[in-house]
């Protein structure tokens, strides 16, 4: 498995990166996009690095923020063929506090290609996708600010817009993870992956006991993580100290499994 970022939060090669996360990724013989960034910025960075868009057999989108979903109608002029999984819950209204709109585009929904899952969706090639929903938290990281619109009222955001990929490949499990809004600890403890790629969103978190205690816990599981994003570049190095095996994946950056 290759996996190459099209955008992330940082960049060290000279690539432009911005706040969001897009994945291009080649395996059991086909290549798909994970997330699109919140602008055209995948695009170009994949343009740069050698990577035909156009090629792409699918694009998985992990949840309905505009920071991993902003991409997705460059995504399908640039492809005319792949569809476009996410969550049936996608095209909620989600908010960062009351004030901000974080969701997206709601002139999407008429796609064609846009196919809404729901639990439990094979993908074919060693892939499922899995929403999680009847999963019980093992693990409570507290509130994170982002909410719903419903009705009128505004709610806490119960995440049933994030699904979690899973690959089959070479007696591994990898995991992709956009944000693992429910908790990465939680999430980790549902499929126990060999690999976890994605964010942790700690970003919010303070460098100080919490942050070791859910650090430690990660610990205490058999997985190769790659962090990103949400998960916040002073948290990961906090982190790092008390982890064997996690790693930070920045624009246009190239892992293989």
């Amino acid at each position: 498995m290759k996996i190459t970022v099209l955008a992330e939060n940082t960049s060290e090669c000279g690539l432009r990166a911005e706040h969001g996360l897009s994945l291009f990724v080649e395996t059991n013989g086909i290549k798909f996009l994970f997330d699109s960034g919140q602008t055209t910025l995948f695009f170009e960075n994949a343009v740069r690095l050698g990577i035909d868009i156009s090629r792409a057999d699918m694009m998985i989108l992990s949840h309905g923020h505009y920071d991993h979903g902003g991409g997705i109608k460059a995504f399908l002029a640039e492809n005319k063929k792949a569809p476009v999984y996410m969550s049936r819950y996608a095209f909620g209204e989600y908010y960062n506090g009351t004030e901000k709109y974080i969701g997206l585009d709601p002139l999407l929904r008429n796609e064609k290609r846009i196919k809404l899952t729901d639990g439990r969706t094979p993908l074919g090639s060693g892939m499922t996708l899995y929403s999680c929903d009847d999963m019980k938290k093992r693990i409570d990281t507290g509130l994170s600010g982002l909410n719903r619109l419903e009705n009128g009222i505004f709610l806490p955001d119960d995440f049933r817009h994030e699904h979690y990929l899973v690959v089959e490949e070479n007696g591994k499990r990898i995991l992709f993870s956009g944000c693992s809004h429910r908790g990465v600890n939680n999430i980790v403890s549902y499929f126990s992956p060999d690999v976890l790629i994605g964010g942790f969103h700690f970003s919010h978190f303070p460098c100080a006991d919490r942050l070791y205690s859910l650090a430690k816990d990660l610990d205490g599981f058999k997985t190769e993580y790659y962090t990103c994003h949400c998960t916040g570049y002073e948290q990961y190095q906090f982190m790092s100290r008390y982890m064997r095996s996690l790693h930070y994946i920045s624009t246009g950056q190239s892992i293989e499994l």
